[in-house]
């Protein structure tokens, strides 16, 4: 079985990749390392955030599982989890529109007034940074909450093996 820290790690990084990997892949007009610097430059705090937190989730589950826990927010949590993590990416992408990269969501762009509609499309674009740091506020809102339980369950465990 893998430590806790180290696949926490190991999904942390992978998350971090992945995200850049999007931002390479959609950016087919500038050289990958130009498209990564980009990216790091606008929104280093939801790349790194992005994989700090999905790490910390999966540390949080993987000591549960060591430790025998069985609550059901883990499950809630991983859901919120992937959603707020996709949420994130998505608006944080639109930021790097302007400096040619993610050329791929000017398309993904110009299908949003007729998906949501123009107002709300307007707002999605103009907010997108401030979405993208909300979407990262969840994610260790989830964690946050998976940590208390998990804390809260290890005193349960505690007084019982006590008595």
């Amino acid at each position: 079985m893998m430590k806790p820290i180290r696949k926490a790690t190991i999904v942390g990084v992978i998350t971090v990749v992945v995200y850049l990997s999007v931002v390479v892949i959609t950016t087919p007009g500038l050289e990958p390392l130009y498209a990564i610097s980009a990216a790091f430059q606008l929104n280093s705090i939801v790349i790194i955030g992005m994989g700090i937190g999905i790490g910390f989730q999966v540390f949080l589950s993987e000591k549960s599982k060591s430790l025998g826990c069985t609550f059901s927010v883990k499950k809630k949590a991983f859901g919120g989890n992937t959603s707020s993590t996709a949420a994130t990416s998505f608006f944080s992408f639109f930021s790097l529109v302007p400096l040619g990269c993610c050329g791929w969501w000017l398309y993904v762009l110009s299908l949003l007034p007729g998906i949501v509609g123009t107002g709300v499309s307007a707002v999605l674009i103009q907010y997108s940074q401030v979405l993208s740091y909300v979407g990262l506020a969840i994610i260790f809102g989830f964690a946050g909450l998976t940590a208390y339980k998990l804390k809260r369950e290890m005193k349960l465990q505690q007084s019982v093996n006590l008595s």
